[in-house]
């Protein structure tokens, strides 16, 4: 790995460079996905949100959102994870998967829930959410809705409709 990636806390003056790397990693279809609509009008970034930088340039991102379920606190939404094309050799996504949960576990989250493929996320301890548990706005097939409990069997007392936190708690 280059000397110069380091990972860091994603500040507002990054957003611009963000929403840049999305656009080129997801495409215009980015503002289908259920995360963005989870977030829509609460904020581009929460106090999870982190990026890789090659030097001054950030080459990959992970967006966090901490939300309620079914009105209870202390859930957080991951993703999208977005690498640069040209640094996907690198493990930034498995790096930054970690970083984030260790920043939601240190912020005292007990969940962490996304929409994703369970190949993928299942070696970093993701499980299938039970039918119907969790809901996000907008069509999601609910096979691909994933939770990691970083507080053991916390996921029981997550029930209902994902809604992002004000943004007091997603700044930016």
């Amino acid at each position: 790995m280059p000397s110069s990636l380091t990972i860091r806390a994603a500040l507002p003056d990054d957003i611009a460079e963000i929403s840049e790397l999305h656009a080129r990693v997801f495409g215009p279809g980015r503002f289908a996905r259920s995360a963005y609509r989870v977030r829509e009008g609460k904020g581009h970034l929460s106090r999870f949100c982190l990026v890789a930088c090659l030097g001054k340039t950030i080459v990959a991102s992970i967006r966090t959102t901490e939300i309620t379920v079914g009105g209870k606190s202390g859930a957080v939404l991951l993703g999208p994870v977005a690498v640069d094309s040209e640094h996907r050799s690198l493990g930034l996504g498995s790096k930054l998967i970690a970083a984030a949960f260790d920043a939601a576990r240190t912020g005292g989250a007990k969940l962490i829930v996304l929409v994703g493929d369970d190949p993928y996320y299942g070696r970093f301890g993701f499980k299938r959410v039970p039918m119907d548990q969790i809901v996000f706005p907008g069509p999601v097939d609910p096979q691909r809705i994933l939770a990691c409990e970083l507080e053991p069997n916390s996921l029981a007392a997550y029930q209902g409709l994902v809604v992002a936190e004000p943004p007091a708690k997603n700044p930016g």
